[in-house]
């Protein structure tokens, strides 16, 4: 015994050594040429040669017979499609796929190599294997062949540019896939330093910086199903950047980032299972094929039953599978004796259908010892995550049990026995490894990595004892409680209990009593007779009566047949009545144990026609509404029921059977159909469901070991006319066997005959006694009860910054905007905008965060334009800071001053050359002088009143370097610094201790801790240098932690902190009244009040950590209200306030008074005169709450009237008003004057003069409230005329003016020079000249009287002629202008480059000629030169154009005549030989136009930029113009055969190195005609309208879904490319647009109606179209010409509404209600999305930030917003037309291109899977899609009504 734990703790310890030793590059499987591997070759997209397997490898359950190894991290199955079909895509993928690290990797120029290989190396399949046999212990698995692929130093793809060099972050990886003849294992190797990115950006972000992580994970691809293809199932290890860390980081194998996976089996396979060392191989065998050599997770192998019977008869045994329950085509159920098949220790359950599933580390297992109990440990064991338990005795079943077992088990071999429908069940036997090891719960799609934990080893006892560093707490994850629970810490981890008044188990809680609602989907396929029918997502809708356990359970959308044959599948709502049964005694119902989070897996046999149906159940959480979500599946078949039958069950009981983790039953059930033609007939089917769930593992278990579910009423009804089956059920749960003695006398509550309310609770008393009681969340008398309202009342949860919304029974917190639920999930905190990117500030601006919200703010060395946004340098050479001899030189941001010839010094201090410089001061020296008042660059600077005590004074050497060690002299602590005088950590000690040795190495540093972070942050110096003492600073303990007692320096107050640093409510004490008692624990904390969050509200320091004065903090009492007097430190105003914090009118005193006595009763309240009304909105704090000095308040008296006497307090003016607060005239006085007499009566008012006017007219504060810089104001004198000399306050410009305010000419004088003299008299004025007229015209104030920076002004000599030399001020740019100021040509100079000479004489100028037009046209400003692939032609000196053009972008040359015109036949393209332009041209017989190949061809290419790139698709034409008959993607094997119209062939496409085999596209010499295009209307009913090149198509909607199978062609327009597509609702016809034709056309929606050409001229590239159906008409937009045009809808009436202010014009919609027209611009610089009116008015951008390549737009009707598809961004959203509001609908898009609104649905079309996809907008999620049978770009997309909506 003693040397069993001997052996056991080594073990653990080996473990424990194994845990902290991550995989080194060495560790991993050799690779490399040297070890016989292939090299991919380098590049950005490489697939391998075939690896031909000689054995057959299983990848989830299908067989496959070669791999390839591709460059983006994966292993597929079959030849990859070309990468941009996935490499920016999430799981599922349409193909095999395993993948280490699925990104876009590029090998090119040298970035890393791929090595793989297929081997049979036996050392190297024992080691594959002994990894298998540790992470899949008992089973049976000796590998045959592995393929290894190995990624080393491999980089991401990136777009290198100017600006950025390429990046220098590699990865390194390894994928191992090792199998047998019946399995196959997938080891993923991460070596410590092998991972540096996680993530890469997609090739098509364009300007949005987007990246997306990684995936890693599986992926089975599409397989057949019946008719049609569907995705496979899937498993995602990854979510996020923190998960891709993980994976180096810890492992599932007990080495970190080694990670291992059961990818695949022979016989039957739902989805990957990942290792957790000590959990089991579950490989079931086919059906009739066990025996005993099968190997069963967690029970001995045993040889011979009977013998070990009879010598062991208490040992488990393992159960007899049932034949009949296994089948390969439905999903796997549970077994507790295979619960390691879907949840092994330390993972989630399986999900069949895919779906990410939770990653962890734990290793803990348990086997058998050879009797069969539980041992310690066997074979390499590692710590559990938590302690391990014994098996509880319900898991102990007897022998009699196994008897019974096999009794009632089905032989294989014996004839098929219908069931009876007897009220028992097939007994199941637990897996005996104790309690389950399931991480904690986590939402659905998210990620758990559970970290395994380190041991701490007990040598005297052995027992192994667990670090609570590293444990599961509830200080750490008590966000993963509902809102309405409790969490409590255990041993090994945390559980959650639902509070008093819910109900559930922790995680999820529902109110007591309160009835409930469940919401969902159905689908799947359900085989009626031999008819297939599909459900597509139909509505399920349930609503539970918990009072009673009635459940009511409705179906929609249910079509026939099988809306009749799924009537007898009542369990599908059966469910929802055993969730919220009606409890008996000593019971409880499935709600409480599984929560709103699990997975039912129910198989439902029908007898006698042995018909099997599938369901599958997964919810997942509670919704904003709290309603239960869960969504359904079925699969399988049903016996066909005749319509207009009728079905009866009868009650029923059932057993179920309860484990951890899981809960199961098995039944047999009767039911009666009753139809005309067959009369009455009864039929039984076969039930068994396992449920399985994430139970809490740490807390003590007291649940039931089994429970009876009575279903007292169940009723079905199809309803045909509706489409709605429904089900409802009424059910009771109970111990085993108990039944009421006497019916009679079963209390009211237990019967469900009570008369409570559906949201009351029944209790019950003595005999038939009961008592109604409201369920929680409701009020009333029990019988009658209404909802409370927890907002209105005050009693939510909500704390600071949180909004209460109001639910049913109980509230939600929602957080404002500008916060963000913290770790507890319940907290609302700060989003920090500018750590999250959230900041848009500026170039040279820096983002400071601030409570739910930020502000920028310019770097040192710059300051705010005239907008107030953009940071501008500041030139610090105006203030004059560099010494008298030296010179100042401004730079950007900063400025540097030099001394003078013959001086010497930093500039700053300057001295002669010949005076000896004395050494500049060090840092230390500075920092030193700087407390203690030394000499700046610029003198003499005292600290203010000394030394402020306390302050740190750091102590330098005689070199003026730091010492190294620093003491406080007033606090007394000492530590040791760095050269740069920083702290070293870990040095500091307390006063009256020993100081640190600072000549001794630094400890390994460990990283600050939060305290410590904060410590630092404080701001204890002034920028000036000055010591701040108002400022709090932390106190940290030795660890970093934060003390348990604070106190404050300066004010004296002390109070208790937790954890978090966070005060402790109630602990705060005042000077002089002693310290708190920080170990009393905390009385429950009360929400704070409103006085409260007030008072954290205010900003009383600023965002750089200096004290704001002025700033008003409210006082509250103890009790947190308001107290009655409330007084402004800094103003010494006091004032009472109501219980509201209002002030009480009349109650404020100034400084120096009495304070008011706030306990006499208000007076009646008068309303605020207009003096109050006005002093109150004047802003005196800005929205970031600092004091705005330079405003003006008006003083009111004690009745609220204007004082008579108002001064400025800011300017010192003082003057007097009338009873209206108007000044008035002539009493106003400047500063040092006497103050003005207001008793004296005024004179008779004179009517303002039009200097007064105009004075007051000036616009001097913003809207806002705040002073505009730089506005002039006139100045008059005291009879109210223009001064005639007028100064403006910004600039220091002077001049005279005549007695209307005009300047008088030549009269201004620049700052620093003298003053005009105004008394001079003018010259006889003669008339302006032109130049003076254009410089009185321009507009330098904006209507509002605001100054508008960066206009050009004019500037003339005295003589009003222009100047010779004109310079912009705001560009710096010059240039030389003739006498009409019109600029010289070539004169124009940038800033900088010196003022142009123009004095020299122009050349005489030639006019342009018709090259240089051209070529000036299309020359675009950008520092590459041409973009966007436009052909910029070449002229020669005289400007003619040269005889030879070649195309820069494309590389094609060609001749062209005197007129540009291309010369025919000369064209060569890239890559030969250029034409000879000096031949003679041959003259064509005829000109040949465009064809459709070319024409298609070019406007793709325009499309993508004018430089298509490798994987992008453009139609091949041959040397005449038609298509080449095969097509590929660029330079790829991805081909296909096209028809003469470049339309595909039908199975023709091949992703193979051989292409396929096509017939020539032109047929010789007999022509047939082509078909007419004549219309092909769609069935009735709406139907969705898709352009796909030469075709229209038609595609029917049932409700919102697509109708796949009745889609088909409206319309075939050979020769055409179809993009804008519009529908005319009112004459049903359809508008397009077609590039190829370059026209406009439509047809009606009538059978062989045919297409009318509406508008042929003028067009190139036609795009979006928009109808508007009430003014009759029509508006598009031409991309090439770049303009927006508008006619009526038979073509008449055309006309331009814009053609500027565009790039790349491509989406337009048109709101006919409002009249309003919007349209995107995806210019790659600056795309855009702008609105205006129908007629052209009121042009407007709504959309400029955070868009990249606007493709999509609609409008949504119901919300009134316009919304956007981005194939940038990838990102869908909605905006209102004023602009406000955005939202995310969605953010994980492909590539969008045209979209429309229909019935809260948003359908698009998209380029990456060549479809129309449907996404709903309630729910955010993918609904449908619907892929052509013809596979190719789908372009416009609209919605054809039967009448307008």
């Amino acid at each position: 015994m003693a040397m069993g734990k001997v052996t056991i703790f080594l073990l653990q310890l080996t473990w424990t050594v194994h845990l902290v030793t991550a995989i080194q590059r060495k560790d991993i499987f050799p690779y490399g040429t040297l070890s016989g591997d292939f090299t991919l070759q380098e590049g950005d997209d490489e697939t391998s040669k075939v690896l031909a397997l000689k054995r057959p490898l299983y990848f989830y359950g299908s067989q496959f017979n070669e791999l390839y190894v591709a460059t983006n991290g994966i292993i597929s199955a079959q030849d990859l499609p070309m990468e941009k079909q996935y490499v920016d895509d999430g799981f599922p993928t349409d193909f095999p796929v395993i993948a280490p690290f699925l990104a876009d990797i590029d090998t090119s120029k040298g970035k890393g190599a791929i090595y793989y290989r297929v081997t049979e190396s036996p050392a190297l399949l024992n080691r594959v294997a002994q990894e298998v046999h540790r992470g899949f212990p008992g089973g049976q698995f000796t590998p045959t062949h592995a393929v290894i692929a190995t990624w080393e130093n491999v980089a991401a793809y990136e777009e290198v540019t100017r600006a950025t060099g390429p990046s220098n972050m590699l990865n390194t990886f390894q994928a191992v896939v090792a199998y047998d003849e019946n399995d196959s294992y997938a080891l993923f190797l991460y070596p410590e330093d092998g991972l540096h990115f996680f993530g890469t950006r997609p090739k098509e972000s364009y300007n949005v910086e987007i990246e997306l992580p990684a995936r890693v994970g599986f992926s089975r691809g599409e397989v057949s199903f019946i008719f049609s293809r569907m995705e496979g199932p899937y498993y995602s290890v990854t979510s996020n950047e923190q998960s891709l860390k993980n994976l180096y980081q810890v492992g599932n194998t007990g080495v970190p980032g080694m990670w291992l996976f059961h990818i695949g089996n022979r016989y039957s396979f739902e989805n990957v299972v990942p290792a957790a060392v000590g959990g089991a191989l579950a490989t079931p065998r086919p059906r009739g094929q066990e025996g005993d050599d099968s190997t069963t997770a967690g029970y001995p192998e045993v040889e011979n039953h009977e013998t070990f019977e009879e010598e062991e008869p208490d040992e488990d045994y393992p159960p007899i599978a049932d034949p009949d329950f296994q089948s390969p085509t439905i999903p796997e159920f549970l077994q507790p004796s295979h619960l390691d098949h879907g949840a092994l220790p330390g993972q989630a359950r399986l999900q069949p259908y895919g779906g990410d599933l939770p990653l962890t580390s734990d290793p803990q297992y348990r086997e058998h010892d050879n009797h069969g109990k539980p041992s310690p440990a066997s074979g390499p064991s590692g710590p559990g995550e938590y302690p391990a338990r014994e098996p509880e005795p319900r898991n102990q079943p007897s022998l009699e049990d196994v008897k019974q077992q096999q009794q009632l088990q089905p032989q294989a071999q014996a004839p098929q026995v219908v069931p009876q429908p007897e009220h028992t069940v097939l007994e199941v036997f637990p897996n005996n490894r104790g309690e389950s090891s399931d991480p904690p719960l986590t939402p659905r799609g998210g990620h758990f990595v559970s970290v395994v934990e380190e041991e701490d080893v007990d040598f005297d006892t052995g027992v192994i004892q667990y670090s609570t560093e590293t444990k599961e707490t509830c200080a750490r994850f008590q966000q993963q409680c509902s809102q309405n629970a409790d969490c409590t810490d255990y041993s090994s981890g945390f559980c959650c209990h639902c509070r008093s008044g819910f109900y559930g188990n922790g995680r999820h809680c529902l109110p007591d009593g309160a009835p409930h609602r469940v919401n969902g989907k159905v689908s799947g396929t359900v085989i009626v007779g031999s008819t297939p029918v599909h459900l597509n997502s139909v509505d399920l809708h349930a609503y539970i009566v918990v009072s009673d356990g009635r459940a009511y359970t409705a179906i929609s959308e249910v079509p026939e047949p099988v809306g009749w044959a799924l009537m007898p599948v009542a369990p599908i709502g059966e469910l929802f009545g055993w969730l919220f049964a009606l409890e008996l005694p000593n019971s409880q119902a499935g709600f409480k144990i599984t929560g709103a989070e699990f997975t039912r897996h129910a198989e439902v046999t029908f007898y006698p026609g042995n018909q099997r149906l599938s369901i599958v159940q997964m919810a997942q959480g509670l919704d904003s509404e709290n309603h239960l979500s869960v969504d359904t599946r079925l699969h399988g078949d049903v016996p066909f029921i005749a319509p207009g039958a009728t079905v009866q069950m009868e009650p029923y009981k059932e057993t179920y059977q309860y484990y951890p983790s899981v809960v199961r039953s098995t039944s047999v059930r009767e039911f009666t159909v009753v139809s005309a033609e067959r009369g009455s007939e009864t039929f039984t089917f076969q039930l068994h469901q396992n449920i399985t769930y994430h139970d809490c593992r740490h807390g003590l278990r007291a649940g039931p070991e089994t429970l009876q579910l009575t279903t007292e009423r169940v009723f079905v009804m199809y309803v045909k006319d509706e489409n709605i089956l429904r089900y409802a059920i009424t059910n009771k749960i109970s111990p085993v066997g108990v039944e009421p003695s006497d019916p009679a006398q079963v209390n009211p509550c237990y019967s469900g005959t009570h008369d409570c309310d559906t949201t009351a609770q029944c209790l019950p008393g003595e005999g038939q006694q009961y008592q109604c009681q409201c369920a929680t969340g409701y009020r009333g008398d029990g019988r009658n009860c209404y909802d409370v309202d927890e907002c209105v009342e005050g009693l939510s949860l909500c704390g600071a910054h949180a909004q209460c919304v109001n639910l049913p029974g109980s509230h939600r917190c929602q957080c404002q905007s500008g916060y963000k639920f913290g770790f507890d999930g319940r907290t609302c905190i700060d989003v920090d905008e500018c750590v999250e990117g959230l900041g848009l500030c500026g170039a040279h601006a820096q983002c400071v965060n601030l409570p739910g919200s930020h502000r920028c703010q310019c770097q040192s060395g710059y300051e705010f334009a005239f907008d107030g946004r953009t940071c501008i340098d500041l030139d610090e050479c105006r203030s004059q800071p560099c010494h008298p001899q030296a010179t100042c030189s401004n730079t950007l941001g900063s400025f540097q001053c030099q001394c003078q010839h013959n001086f010497q010094g930093d500039g700053f201090q300057c001295v002669p050359s010949n005076v000896h410089p004395e050494r500049p001061k060090t840092q230390c020296e500075q920092h030193r002088d700087s407390l203690q008042g030394g000499l700046s660059p610029r003198g003499p600077r005292p600290v203010p009143g000394g030394l402020a005590p306390g302050a740190f004074v750091p102590q330098c050497d005689e070199q003026g370097q730091y010492r190294a060690l620093q003491c406080h002299g007033s606090t007394g602590h000492c530590w040791c610094v760095d050269s740069r005088g920083q702290e070293r950590a870990g040095t500091r000690t307390l006063p009256r201790t020993p100081p640190t040795n600072c000549d001794g190495p630094d400890h390994t540093e460990r990283p600050k801790s939060q305290c410590e972070h904060h410590r630092d942050s404080v701001q204890t110096t002034s920028p000036e240098g000055y010591s701040i003492v108002e400022g709090f600073v932390p106190q940290c303990d030795e660890q970093g932690q934060y003390r348990a007692l604070q106190c404050h320096g300066s004010t004296g107050h002390c109070w208790c902190v937790d954890n978090r640093g966070q005060e402790r409510a109630g602990t705060r004490k005042p000077p002089g009244t002693g310290q708190p008692n920080c170990d009393e624990p905390d009385l429950p904390e009360r929400p704070k009040t409103h006085c409260e969050q007030h008072k954290d509200s205010v900003q009383a320091i600023s965002p750089e950590g200096y004290p704001i004065p002025g700033v008003f903090v409210p006082e509250c009492d103890e009790q947190g209200q308001y107290r009655a007097l409330q007084c402004h430190g800094s103003t010494g105003h006091c004032w009472c306030v109501d219980s509201r914090g209002q002030e009480r009118a009349g109650t404020r005193k100034g400084p120096g008074t009495s304070q008011p006595n706030c306990d006499e009763p208000d007076l009646p309240e008068r309303p605020k005169t207009h003096c109050e009304q006005h002093k109150d909105s004047v802003q005196t704090i800005s929205p970031e709450g600092y004091p705005i000095p330079g405003v003006f308040v008006p003083e009111c008296d004690e009745q609220g009237q204007y004082r008579a006497l108002q001064c400025h307090g800011s300017t010192g003016h003082c003057w007097c008003v009338d009873s209206r607060g108007q000044e008035r005239a002539g009493t106003r006085k400047g500063p040092g004057t006497s103050q003005p007499n207001c008793d004296e009566p005024d004179l008779p008012e004179r009517p303002k003069t039009h200097c007064e006017q105009h004075k007051d007219s000036v616009q001097t504060i913003s809207p806002e409230g705040y002073p505009i810089p730089g506005v002039f104001v006139p100045e008059c004198d005291e009879q109210g005329q223009y001064r005639a000399l007028q100064c403006h306050g910004s600039t220091g410009h002077c001049w005279c003016v005549d007695s209307r305010g005009q300047e008088r000419a030549g009269t201004r004088k620049g700052p620093g020079t003298s003053q005009p003299n105004c008394d001079e008299p003018d010259r006889p004025e003669r008339p302006k000249t032109h130049c003076e007229h254009q410089r009185d015209s321009v507009q330098t104030i904006s209507p509002e009287g605001y100054p508008i920076p960066g206009v050009f002004v004019p500037e003339c000599d005295e003589q009003g002629q222009y100047r010779a030399l004109q310079c912009h001020g705001s560009t710096g740019h010059c240039w030389c202008v003739d006498s009409r100021g019109q600029e010289r040509a070539g004169t124009r100079k940038g800033p900088s480059t010196g003022q142009p000479n123009c004095d020299e004489p122009d050349h005489p100028e030639r006019p342009k000629t018709h090259c240089e037009h051209q070529r000036d046209s299309l020359q675009t400003t950008s520092p590459e030169g041409n973009v966007d692939g436009a052909f910029v032609p070449q002229c020669d000196e005289q400007g003619q154009y040269r005889a030879l053009q070649c195309h820069g972008a494309t590389g094609h040359c060609w001749c062209v005549d005197s007129r540009g015109q291309e010369r025919a036949g000369t064209r060569k393209p890239p890559g030969t030989s250029q034409p000879n332009c000096d031949e003679p041209a041959v003259v064509p017989p005829t000109q040949v136009p465009e064809t459709v190949c070319e024409r298609w061809r070019a406007s793709l290419v325009d499309h993508y930029g004018g430089l298509p790139e490798p994987h992008h698709y453009l139609p091949q034409c041959d040397p005449q113009g038609q298509f080449n008959p095969i097509q590929c993607y660029g330079d790829s094997s991805y081909c296909w055969c096209v028809d003469r119209d470049g339309r595909e062939v039908a199975g023709t496409r091949s992703h193979d190195v051989v292409k396929p085999a096509c017939v020539p596209t032109v047929a010789p010499p007999t022509m047939h005609p082509l078909p007419r295009p004549d219309v092909t209307p769609p069935p009735s009913g709406t139907s969705l309208l898709y352009a796909q090149g030469q075709q229209i198509g038609a595609l029917p909607l049932n409700g919102t879904l697509m109708d796949s199978e009745r889609s088909s062609t409206l319309l075939a327009l050979h020769g055409s490319i179809v993009v804008g597509i519009d529908y005319d609702c009112r004459e049903k016809k359809v508008y397009w647009t077609d590039l190829a034709g370059r026209t406009i056309n439509r047809a009606r929606l009538e059978p062989g109606a045919e297409p009318e050409t509406l508008i042929n001229t003028g067009l190139t590239s036609p795009e979006g179209l928009a109808v508007d159906v009430v003014r009759r008409a029509m508006f598009w937009v031409d991309s090439t010409p770049d303009k927006i045009e508008r006619a009526n809808l038979d073509g008449s009436g055309r006309q331009t509404l814009f053609d500027t202010d565009m790039v790349n014009p491509r989406a337009i919609i048109v709101d006919s209600s409002t009249g309003t027209l919007y349209w995107t611009d995806w210019n790659r610089e600056a795309p855009k999305i702008e609105r205006s009116s129908v007629d052209g008015h009121s042009r407007k951008v709504l959309v400029k930030d955070g868009i990249g390549l606007p493709n999509a737009l609609t409008f949504d009707t119901a919300m009134r917003q316009v919304c956007w598809a981005d194939a940038g961004t990838k990102r869908l959203e909605c905006i209102a037309s004023d602009g406000t509001g955005r939202r995310v609908i969605h953010s994980n898009l492909n590539y969008p291109f045209s979209m429309v609104f229909y019935a809260n649905h948003f359908y698009f079309t998209d380029w990456r899977r060549d479809g129309v996809i449907a996404l709903s907008r309630d729910s955010s999620q993918f609904t449908d899609e619907y892929l052509p049978d013809q596979r190719s770009h789908l372009y416009g997309v609209t919605i054809a009504t039967t009448h307008c909506l």
